[in-house]
């Protein structure tokens, strides 16, 4: 970060201490590891420092998966301690959620930087109104659904968290919302299937990164920013345990409600960046 001047640098590192606050809190109370805030803030970090526009987008969402392995082995264990978690959907969701962060990896060594962005914005927007309004309407069943479906849905975990740097809670929570779990049960479990699917997608975005090292910041593992990771991770991980404690004291429409705020405000960020 050299050559920059000294109060934009005091800057940019409260904005990435602050989003470790939010970070930390979200994964807490919703089983998310917060790449909703975190690809945003470093979206504007990367931009400050120059990044390329054709890898800014990629970097933010390595260096997000990255930062987000602490928080969300954090939350799961906590929620477990609390035996929130739904193991059964965990243990088979695991392998096909890795197989979909595998393919998210590899699309992001060719794919526009546009693409990431359009594929959450589409799924947090539909998500984030059945949350606000329509409750148990749109719900499609009241149990899980069998083996062969909870495999489907794992592979598209993985995948569009791969895609758009988050630990698949978002995708994971609307679907056991969608089957009449409470969401505290739901975020507990999504915290659960988190821990893979970040391990597996940093190390898929520092190997696809590496040939792009030249366009990248000093202190960069492929599309990972050691930068971002050592300010974030750690005000992140020892924030999760506030979230939790919210998670298990707030009502079920509560998180409702706040879960579908979020995830209209981070669509809408997402939507600014491409207008």
């Amino acid at each position: 970060m050299l050559g920059y001047p000294i109060s934009e640098i005091v800057w940019l590192v409260l904005c990435i201490l602050a989003g470790g606050v939010v970070t930390g809190i979200l994964a807490g109370l919703f089983g998310i590891g917060g790449g909703g805030v975190i690809v945003p803030v470093l979206y504007e970090v990367f931009g400050v420092m120059h990044v390329p526009d054709s890898v800014r987008m990629q970097l933010c969402i390595g260096t997000s998966l990255a930062i987000i392995v602490p928080t969300t082995v954090r939350s799961y264990m906590a929620h477990n301690k609390r035996g929130a978690v739904i193991p059964n959907v965990v243990r088979i969701w695991t392998l096909p959620a890795i197989a979909g962060v595998v393919v998210g990896s590899a699309v992001a060594t060719f794919a526009p930087a546009a693409l990431f962005k359009i594929a959450f914005v589409v799924f947090a927007a539909f998500i984030g109104v059945k949350m606000l309004f329509a409750g148990d309407r749109w719900n499609v069943g009241k149990e899980l659904p069998g083996r062969g479906l909870l495999l489907i849905y794992g592979f598209i975990t993985g995948l569009f968290s791969s895609l758009v740097g988050v630990s698949g809670g978002a995708i994971s929570n609307a679907v056991l919302t969608l089957y009449g779990q409470p969401m505290q049960r739901a975020a507990a479990t999504s915290a659960g299937i988190g821990v893979p699917i970040t391990i597996v997608g940093t190390v898929g975005y520092a190997i696809a990164g590496w040939p792009y090292t030249a366009q990248l910041p000093p202190l960069s593992i492929g599309y990972v920013s050691l930068l971002g990771f050592v300010l974030m991770a750690p005000v992140s991980s020892y924030m999760t345990g506030y979230g939790v404690t919210l998670a298990h004291w707030l009502p079920r429409r509560n998180l409702e409600i706040g879960f579908g705020i979020f995830l209209m405000l981070v669509s809408l960020r997402f939507l600014a960046t491409l207008i």
